[in-house]
């Protein structure tokens, strides 16, 4: 079966988030850019002193929640790049003029079919090991409300695990964190 990520390339991607993401030239005014330190960094810059533009390798913001039944935690099968097959807490990049709070909503709707509500953020993480980008993942406690809980959009699967069962593929460092941090602030039966 083919689908649009076939040819996906990790350490491809690896290698050009460590150079920089692969920006070679200025967005603003098409010079060459040239590596050197600034601000006690090595970045990028653009050669012409008059456009002054630097390049701020900043990570990408994300969302998703953590969302516990009966002692046991949702989570999804990866469908897409990164890591298909592996498992995770429901999450996603943010949209632009999105707030943290709705991307974490959206994100566990699309990947779940299931609607919920936030209690209030549990941690902020950071990730590297993610070949697109390195990511501040904000995850949020919640409740299901609503919904007809179902694979659908980036998942392949969706289901409930025991915390002393989960799975052993699990995608992301940050995702293990998590739930080794959820199990360690809210003991299994407590």
């Amino acid at each position: 079966m083919s689908n649009k990520h076939d040819g996906f390339d990790a350490e491809k991607l690896f290698a050009r988030k460590q150079h920089f993401c692969g920006y070679r030239f200025c967005p603003l005014c098409g010079k060459e850019l040239i590596q050197g330190e600034r601000e006690g960094r090595v970045r990028r810059f653009c050669g012409d002193d008059s456009c002054g533009f630097v390049f701020y390798q900043n990570p990408i913001p994300a969302a998703g929640a953590i969302i516990v039944k009966d002692d046991q935690v949702l989570m999804v099968k990866r469908a897409h790049p990164p890591r298909v097959g592996s498992w995770c807490l429901p999450a996603g990049f943010m949209e632009w003029n999105e707030h943290p709070s709705a991307t974490a909503i959206r994100e566990v709707g699309e990947e779940t079919g299931l609607l919920i509500s936030l209690k209030g953020i549990f941690q902020i993480y950071t990730g590297t090991d993610d070949p697109r980008s390195n990511a501040v993942l904000i995850l949020y406690l919640a409740d299901i409300v609503s919904g007809e809980m179902r694979a659908s959009d980036d998942a392949l699967d969706v289901r409930f695990f025991p915390f002393s069962g989960l799975p052993q593929d699990i995608a992301f460092e940050s995702h293990i964190r998590a739930l080794a941090d959820y199990q360690a602030r809210f003991p299994v039966g407590s």
